[in-house]
């Protein structure tokens, strides 16, 4: 088994679908992310070498460590994205609970928890072909048969290098509670870090869930769109003090993420408007800027109403 590296802090930034690309991943890096993920990536696409896909695995030196998440239920095609990937990935991320009904149709995402025997298969041909360590994330369950103690154990002894789990069931996808208590009895039966993921929306979440669960790291998804400055104040919070960040300073995020955005060539005007309103959401002014941007076709436009909000 090799090693999953030794973080600088406790808080790492979830892989999100059109979200964390290489720009969002760098400003989250920047605020104090001490370890991010591309979004999930077809291992079949890239098996076949997708020009779209491996676009989306961009990266770049100053973001490492950096994981690829991968998704499939092709062992063989699995394993040919782990060794493309590993060439420029420090941890490849096998998803085991994405509750998508178009990933989980293919059997792969959350249908694999149905499939235990799968699992130690892919793991096991994982670790063995691949030169960087896998972690695997999870769900608690498929549904109400809550199963991911019995899944972390299988995952341990195929010799995956860390456990992430996301405490909801597949089939709760993201509504409802987070059940932080699945997180600490997976703490409690293996000894590889097990990180924790689901309702951290505030820096007092992040701590209460260290605190409840003794996880090792703990992973924030929703809580970092539009808001990569949240690594900030959760670190900070952690030492015990208190730092906020104000509308001018949220807009420069705005511009900066652009700006990253130009630099690996990935702007595009949707994800430019989409990302206008993320980063100013609950601003004074943000509903205006809202039916703005529904009628501008530039980047021109765009860049006048951010300025003048």
């Amino acid at each position: 088994m090799k090693e999953f590296p030794k973080l600088k802090n406790k808080l790492i930034l979830a892989p999100m679908h059109k979200i964390t690309n290489i720009a969002f991943r760098i400003l989250c890096k920047e605020y104090g992310a001490s370890l991010t993920s591309t979004e999930l990536l077809s291992a079949n696409a890239i098996a076949k070498k997708n020009k779209a896909v491996l676009e989306l695995a961009k990266t770049d030196e100053k973001e490492k460590p950096v994981t690829a998440q991968i998704f499939g239920q092709n062992t063989e095609n699995l394993v040919k994205a782990g060794k493309i990937l590993e060439k420029n990935f420090d941890i490849i991320d096998l998803n085991l609970g994405c509750p998508s009904k178009k990933i989980m149709a293919q059997g792969s995402g959350g249908a694999l928890l149905k499939r235990k025997n799968k699992i130690k298969e892919i793991i096991k041909e994982l670790v063995k072909n691949i030169k960087v360590p896998v972690s695997v994330k999870i769900r608690s369950g498929f549904d109400r048969d809550i199963n991911a103690v019995e899944i972390s154990k299988i995952c341990e002894k195929s010799k995956a290098s860390a456990i992430i789990i996301h405490a909801r069931t597949v089939e709760q996808g993201y509504s409802g509670k987070a059940d932080w208590q699945i997180i600490k009895k997976i703490k409690q039966a293996v000894e590889i870090p097990v990180i924790g993921n689901g309702d951290i929306f505030a820096r007092e979440d992040a701590k209460d869930m260290l605190e409840q669960t003794n996880c090792d790291y703990i992973m924030i998804g929703r809580a970092a769109i539009g808001n990569p400055f949240i690594f900030k104040q959760i670190n900070e919070f952690l030492k015990g003090k208190l730092v906020e960040q104000n509308k001018q300073d949220k807009i420069k995020d705005f511009f900066k993420y652009i700006k990253l955005c130009k630099k690996y060539k990935i702007f595009s005007i949707v994800d430019a408007k989409l990302k206008a309103q993320e980063f100013t959401k609950g601003l004074a002014g943000s509903s205006k800027l809202r039916k703005k941007l529904n009628t501008v076709k530039t980047w021109e436009e765009i860049e006048k109403v951010m300025k003048e909000l």
